[in-house]
């Protein structure tokens, strides 16, 4: 029986089980976010999506990548989180079944700006150009040989 590597060595991505509990707690907390259960004003008044939850190897810390609707106020986002991870650690562990909630830390998702600015480039004229190239060789063909 081969050693399990651990899930954050260089070059190995994240474990099946850490996958696993990052997407429960995404689609907990989205659930909490979405029916109001935080009992905060201000947290409640925005309508946040959680993109991701990344969660380390010991199971100990999530990132969770919020962005507020319209993506403006990312960061007021953020703080209002922050203020309230008390509460959501402790009624995601609940919801969860966890036996140790993690500490809950939160950024800015910005894959949808990465996503518009690759879309962006490959709308340009002169990439555009260079995709829609007929390939000239034939290399990856294989020849009958004989």
């Amino acid at each position: 029986m081969q050693p399990m590597a651990k899930g954050n060595s260089y070059g190995a991505g994240p474990s099946t089980r850490q996958l696993r509990v990052g997407e429960l707690i995404r689609r907990t907390m989205s659930d909490l976010l979405m029916r109001g259960e935080i009992h905060d004003d201000d947290l409640n008044r925005m309508s946040i999506t959680v993109g991701e939850v990344q969660i380390t190897s010991d199971l100990r810390v999530a990132t969770c990548y919020v962005l507020p609707l319209g993506g403006k106020d990312g960061a007021e986002a953020v703080k209002i989180l922050a203020r309230n991870q008390w509460e959501l650690r402790r009624t995601i562990g609940k919801k969860c079944g966890l036996k140790h909630a993690p500490e809950l830390r939160f950024k800015v998702d910005t894959s949808f700006d990465r996503m518009d600015e690759t879309r962006a480039l490959l709308n340009r004229e002169d990439v555009r150009r260079d995709l829609d190239k007929p390939d000239s060789g034939e290399a990856d063909t294989p020849e009958d040989e004989g």
